[in-house]
């Protein structure tokens, strides 16, 4: 019988990914890709082996009827913005419900994606939610699942290297809150390689792994080397920290997601970096790719050119 993986935010940025490295290592694996909305997962669906299901996760009857055909779980649900509420919803009370849930269905190879510098004593709620969330599928919880911990994540479809890169393109300067914040950026393929390494493992199951690439750099250096891979990069102006917030109320108040909020400017407060003998991805025998070789092929071609594509395939 094929393995039965259910990924959780599967539609999304890095569950692309996931799906595409698991379809590539694993012949035959059957890929069960729960969503609210079936139309935003028309580029997996076309994968071999992948199949979306109609289903709200956040709702324990829907998400048990999906569990109830895997073998294994990887969640990736994550949300960047919201009050206290959604991200108790999201990072919180999904984790502890899928925790009781395979320990309910004897699931126990479990995946789960939270984030580096989590902690329940982080100065974010962001932060604060993903230590709970990883409390939850840990013991004395009922379950003992295997975390990774990215930095912030680049690629293709993110909404970090590319949102800098089109502002550029329509700004002459760019002010920029945080801008001596701390970041480890890691490639979206190297974090999905990740996922399946631990997934088919065992002896690597139920450990933490941190998920950073090869190098730190502030966010006024990712900012600029967006720009200069898009072929515009623009002068950095740093604003002060209560200009930023400012700014950020903004935003708030502009219909659609925010680029930055309160919120975020909090979790740069704590540098999102690899922490000192932690086990990374060399531990999982990755070699973590460089942003200055991966940006450009994106960013300088377009997303959509054929080369980055078939260059990716053979990685």
């Amino acid at each position: 019988m094929s393995l039965r993986v259910v990924v959780l935010g599967g539609t999304g940025f890095v569950g692309h990914s996931v799906c595409e490295q698991l379809v590539r290592q694993l012949p035959g694996v059957r890929v069960i890709v729960p969503t609210r909305r079936p139309r935003f997962g028309l580029a997996i669906q076309s994968l071999p082996g992948v199949e979306l299901v109609t289903a709200d996760v956040h709702h324990p009857d829907a998400l048990r009827r999906v569990l109830l055909r895997a073998d294994a779980v990887i969640n990736l649900v994550a949300i960047l913005h919201g009050n206290h509420e959604r991200f108790e919803r999201v990072h919180v009370a999904l984790p502890q419900t899928l925790a009781r849930l395979c320990h309910d269905l004897h699931i126990d190879n479990i995946v789960h994606v939270s984030a580096i510098g989590a902690s329940e004593q982080g100065p974010s709620m962001y932060l604060r939610s993903k230590a709970r969330g990883e409390a939850a599928l840990r013991p004395p919880g009922p379950v003992q699942a295997t975390i990774l911990r990215p930095s912030v994540i680049f690629g293709a479809r993110d909404r970090f290297t590319n949102l800098f890169a089109r502002l550029q393109a329509l700004a002459p300067v760019m002010p920029l809150a945080g801008a001596d914040a701390q970041f480890q950026p890691v490639w979206v393929d190297d974090v999905a390689r990740a996922v399946v390494k631990v997934l088919l493992e065992p002896r690597l199951q139920g450990q933490t792994f941190e998920c950073c690439g090869p190098a730190v750099y502030t966010l006024a250096e990712l900012v600029r080397l967006s720009g200069r891979a898009a072929g515009h990069e623009r002068p950095v102006i740093p604003l002060p920290m209560a200009i930023g917030r400012l700014q950020a109320l903004m935003m708030r108040l502009m219909p659609g997601e925010p680029m930055m909020s309160d919120d975020n400017l909090d979790s740069m407060q704590t540098p999102n970096v690899a922490t000192p003998g932690a086990p990374g991805l060399s531990a999982l025998g990755i070699e973590p790719s460089a942003l200055e070789a991966i940006m450009p092929m994106y960013l300088g071609a377009g997303q959509a050119d054929a080369r980055f594509d078939r260059w990716r395939a053979q990685r």
